[in-house]
Order: structure tokens, then C-alpha cells, then sequence
């Protein structure tokens, strides 16, 4: 059996909100079709583009910005760097001129809303998250290619092999968590350890330290301004920001000035088990708010889930004493590794599996990193891992208007307290008289995906999204 190399930056990905697959996995499409024109010399000579979004991108797709997003990569910006607060004027001017920037140095004639299709009833067989980009050139000759968003930012071009580390050889190649397991009874490292030498096939092992830190720079910077962001999230389910006023009312009048002297805060609040509940919800409350209104967060592994991971961690650093760089780039190596077994024997799209594939494989990830950074053993922190997705089984996608907001953002706060609630399990427990295995549950989650009505993975077709009588102003 051949082994897939992913690294734990295929993983966590800086990106742009609200979603993984429908907002940076277009944004990345769209980029890579402005590179494809480049490197062929083609991009001068385009007269003008249209856009064709199949599937669950056309139904979701304004709730999710694809629109949006599309237009940005054609435009050449970069959703890592891009300046969040500048998009809606940007997108505006698009709009106003009726002319977009090809990479920010070719002109033409373009109209969102003429040129940007949504074909709600129609889907490409490989995947339900495709689009298609069709151009015709000065000479009249056209030209397209098709992009297929699988989950968490990954991108795959018809026709190609999705783009990966095919060619990568590391020296613990891993599909299963049996062979994650296998390597680490062999050396008697813990997963993070076996994952970061995996990590030297890429770059040096500082590279590595230093850019996991990064990555948490940027989701503890989500936290704190999702904490601080009042208002009602776009959309037009005028959904009101809850993390702003439990922060609030959590920390209770007294001043700080910044993150660190707003984590001292919450740690000096104590222990009480309602409290420290209370502030995991609110982690995850703000990041996935923040997710709602275009902010930048870390795909982990997905947008729509991108508060779980973040919620734990902050868990562990103001509640358990994880407060040091090693413990963090150990607890963001080890949830990596578990997304990508699930990646490998799974999914992590929610248009192929529902969110089952977004939150409980978040919450299995961090179940599993929380386990092992509490000192667990490693088949303690697969335990984890198995029982955090176990209790996530079967769960639909199913967001109201389109919108990654209800019941997306508060799925992040159960997902949460799912993989501190699995992991305090797992370390109570034997894992040689556990029944089920980790990749046990993983087949069980693929099969449940398959057998998963289309209406129930991100279509807005079926469940809440169509049972909760709402008027959407803007949808």
C-alpha cells in the first residue's frame, strides 16, 4: 500500500473565513488558474473569464463567499496575506466597475453577476465541491479548466494528481493509526515526536518549530479579537457575536491591554468546572465568529471547524499548565497527524461527508493532541481520538441559509468540550480493553459518509436548513 505524505502545514493552513472548501479552496483554484495562464504566457491575452460553480459551491456558495473568493484569487491576492478589512471594498470596486485585475496587472470586462454562475442542479462526478473557470483569448480561442475543493483547503485540478508530496519519503510512513501506533511502540517516541522527524523531509526541524508557533500566533490572535468584536455577523441571519459578551462578563471589569495580560486574567479566575466551561465556549465562540465575518483563522482542519482545536489549546495553556512553546508545537504536531489519517481513510469535506468530517474530526484531533500533552500514553491519546469521533458519527451538514453560522459556530463550542470530555476518558481508561479501534471508527465515519443523504452535506438542502422558519434579508 503506497503512503500519502502530508505535512502538518497541509493541515493547518492561514486562510481566510468562512470556509475551508467553499472559500480558500476556490480562493487557491482560482490562483492557480491565474498561474496557469502566467507560466503558459497566456495571461496578456485573456479578453475575458467566466466561472462556473457546480454543486454544493452553487448552493452555498454566496453564504460561504465563493463569489468572493473567486474573484480575489483572479485578482491575484493571497488569502494569508491579504488584509481581511480591505475585501469589502474590493469586491465593490469589482463590482462597481464591472472589471476585475487579472493578477493585478491585466484588465478586463467582468461582471460578478453575469460572470460568476451558480448551476444550482448541476455536479461533477469526482466531487461535489467544483468549479470551472472558461476564458477566451485575444485570438478568439477558448479555454478552461476544472478544479475540484476537496475539504480543507485542498485543491485538485481535473485531470492531475492532487497536488502533494507524492515524491516525499519519510522515514514513518503512515495511512492508519495501526502504523502510527506500529512506529511509535518501535522507537518509544510519542506521535508528536514521530511526526516531527516525518516533518525533516520537508524543512529543517526549527523551520518546523518556528512555523507551528506562527500558526498559533494566529489562532491565539483569533481568540482574542473574536473576544473583542462586537456587532451581528454579515449574511443576513443577523446573528449577534456572543464571545464579545461572555468575555465580558467573564472577566468581570477588570483591565488588561493585551492577550498576555488578558490570559493572566483567566487563569487568575480559578478553576471552578463552570467557569473553565464557560471560557472553552468562548474560544470557540470568537474564532468561529471571527470565521463568520471573513477574519483570518487557521483551517484545523477545516474553517467551518476551526475553533475546536484553538478552544482546547487555550484550555490547555490558561487551565493545565501548557503555557510553554514546546507543549504547543507538540499539541499541534499530534492533532495534525490525526487529521490527516482521517484525511487518508476518510474525508474532511462536508460535501462528501457531512460534519462529521469537519467537527469530529477537529475534535478527534484534539482529543487525541490534549491526551498526549496531559501526559497520556500514545495508544491513551488514539483512545481519545476514536471516542471523541465515536460521539460525532452521523452528524449532518445542515447550515441554515448557506451561512457558516448557525449551527456551525456552536457546533465548534460541543466539538470542544467533546475532546476535553474524550480525553479525560481516555486517561482514565485501559486502552487494551477498549472494543473499538481508531481506524475502526474512521472506516465506520467513510461508510456513514456514503450512505449519508446528498441534502445532508452542505447543500442547505435538508435538516435545520430547511426546518427553521428565518427571514434571510440578504441570502
Amino acid at each position: 500500500m503506497s503512503h500519502e505524505a502530508i505535512s502538518v502545514f497541509d493541515m493547518f493552513k492561514i486562510g481566510v473565513g468562512p470556509s475551508s472548501s467553499h472559500t480558500l479552496g476556490p480562493w487557491r483554484a482560482a490562483q492557480l488558474f491565474i498561474h496557469s495562464l502566467t507560466q503558459k504566457n497566456l495571461l496578456n491575452e485573456v479578453k475575458d473569464i467566466r466561472v462556473l460553480l457546480y454543486g454544493s459551491l452553487a448552493k452555498t456558495g454566496v453564504g460561504h463567499g465563493t463569489d468572493i473568493a473567486v474573484q480575489l484569487g483572479l485578482a491575484g491576492d493571497d488569502p494569508v496575506t491579504f488584509e481581511v478589512n480591505n475585501i469589502d471594498a474590493k469586491i465593490a470596486d469589482i463590482k462597481h466597475m464591472k472589471k476585475i485585475l487579472l493578477s493585478g496587472k491585466h484588465e478586463i470586462d467582468f461582471d460578478p453577476a453575469e460572470d460568476i454562475e451558480f448551476l444550482m442542479s448541476e455536479s461533477l462526478p469526482f466531487h461535489p465541491n467544483a468549479l470551472s473557470f472558461l476564458i477566451t483569448l485575444s485570438n478568439d480561442e477558448s479555454l478552461s479548466e476544472t478544479f475540484y475543493s476537496v475539504g480543507g483547503g485542498f485543491v485538485v485540478k481535473e485531470g492531475e494528481a492532487q497536488a502533494s508530496s507524492a515524491n516525499v519519503h519519510l522515514p514513518f510512513p503512515i495511512n492508519t493509526s495501526a502504523e502510527l501506533l506500529h512506529w511509535c511502540m518501535k522507537t518509544g517516541l510519542n506521535i508528536s515526536d514521530v511526526v516531527l522527524e516525518n516533518e525533516l523531509a520537508w524543512r529543517s526541524e526549527a523551520e518546523t518549530k518556528s512555523s507551528l508557533l506562527n500558526i498559533w500566533n494566529v489562532m491565539k490572535a483569533c481568540i482574542y479579537r473574536g473576544c473583542h468584536a462586537a456587532g451581528t455577523l454579515p449574511g443576513g441571519l443577523q446573528v449577534k457575536r456572543r464571545a464579545p459578551s461572555l468575555n465580558e462578563k467573564l472577566i468581570g471589569g477588570r483591565t488588561y491591554n493585551d492577550y498576555e495580560s488578558w490570559l493572566q486574567l483567566v487563569k487568575e479566575g480559578g478553576n471552578d468546572f463552570a467557569y473553565i466551561l464557560d471560557w472553552v465556549s468562548c474560544f470557540a465562540l470568537a474564532v468561529n465568529e471571527e470565521n463568520a465575518s471573513f477574519g483570518r483563522v487557521v483551517t484545523a482542519p477545516t474553517n467551518g471547524a476551526a475553533g475546536v482545536i484553538p478552544a482546547v489549546l487555550q484550555y490547555y495553556i490558561a487551565f493545565c499548565g501548557g503555557d510553554k512553546e514546546e507543549k504547543i508545537i507538540h499539541f499541534l504536531l499530534a492533532a495534525a497527524e490525526i487529521g490527516s489519517i482521517f484525511k487518508k481513510g476518510a474525508t474532511i469535506s462536508a460535501a462528501m461527508g457531512g460534519c462529521q468530517a469537519e467537527i469530529g474530526v477537529s475534535s478527534s484531533m484534539a482529543a487525541a493532541a490534549l491526551t498526549e500533552c496531559m501526559g497520556g500514553t500514545q495508544r491513551q491519546a488514539l483512545m481519545a481520538a476514536e471516542i471523541a469521533m465515536e460521539h460525532h458519527l452521523g452528524m449532518t451538514c445542515d447550515p441554515i441559509g448557506g451561512l457558516v453560522q448557525v449551527p456551525c459556530i456552536e457546533r465548534n463550542t460541543m466539538g470542544a468540550i467533546k475532546a476535553i470530555t474524550a480525553s479525560q476518558l481516555a486517561m482514565q481508561s485501559t486502552p487494551d480493553y477498549a472494543k473499538v479501534s481508531l481506524d475502526g471508527v474512521i472506516k465506520t465515519m467513510w461508510e456513514t459518509a456514503l450512505d449519508m443523504n446528498h441534502k445532508y452535506k452542505e447543500t442547505a438542502d435538508g435538516g435545520l436548513a430547511v426546518n427553521v422558519p428565518l427571514s434571510l434579508s440578504e441570502c
